[in-house]
């Protein structure tokens, strides 16, 4: 994170009272200025381009399944926008571990600050270090012949627990969590050769 940078934030809450509050918590602060606040996915697809803030804090429940698509657009579109989750009514933890950080009504102005800097440090960290490790592209081509955690911790002489950390930072890395997917990467990127495919 960037000293002595004041941080744009894109507020989408449909509810007034929750955007305000949001608002007024943050309006005090030396690192975010709110410059924005929308109430539907459609407005917020509409605006994005014209804030183009740095950070979104959006409540999950309006991306419901009929609109994921946009979320995964928002991803897309704005690779360098942090986005967190305003979480206050039930969401699955599946979901919300799309987000780079969640905040929740009974956070504080300190806490909600030290959160947005949180998850925009963690969002630097991960678009600044994208290239797989030797020992990742190791278990990448373990994984695209066909191999099992098991086999691969024993052909390279780690944990499984180790193998099983190395599969999240490829996935977190290649954006790609299907095996076949990774196969195909392994493949574009000459890493194997199609007759090493199972």
């Amino acid at each position: 994170m960037a000293a002595n940078k004041v941080y744009k934030v894109l507020i989408a809450e449909p509810y007034d009272m929750i955007s305000e509050g949001m608002t007024s918590l943050l309006k005090s602060s030396d690192s975010f200025t709110v410059v924005g606040r929308v109430d539907s996915m459609d407005r917020l697809m509409e605006r994005l381009p014209y804030f183009r803030p740095d950070v979104l804090i959006i409540n999950p429940i309006m991306v419901d399944f009929s609109k994921r698509w946009w979320l995964h657009s928002i991803f897309e579109s704005f690779a360098q926008l942090t986005i967190v989750a305003l979480h206050y009514q039930y969401i699955d933890s599946n979901i919300l571990k799309q987000y780079h950080g969640i905040i929740s009504l009974e956070d504080n102005k300190m806490r909600i600050e030290s959160k947005l800097k949180e998850a925009l440090s963690m969002k630097n960290d991960i678009s600044e270090n994208y290239e797989l490790s030797k020992r990742e592209i190791d278990v990448l081509i373990a994984v695209a012949k066909g191999m099992i955690n098991k086999d691969i911790a024993d052909k390279l002489n780690i944990s499984i627990h180790t193998v099983i950390s190395h599969r999240k930072n490829i996935t977190r890395k290649t954006g790609i969590k299907s095996v076949s997917g990774l196969t195909v990467y392994a493949l574009l990127n000459n890493l194997i050769a199609e007759g090493d495919v199972q």
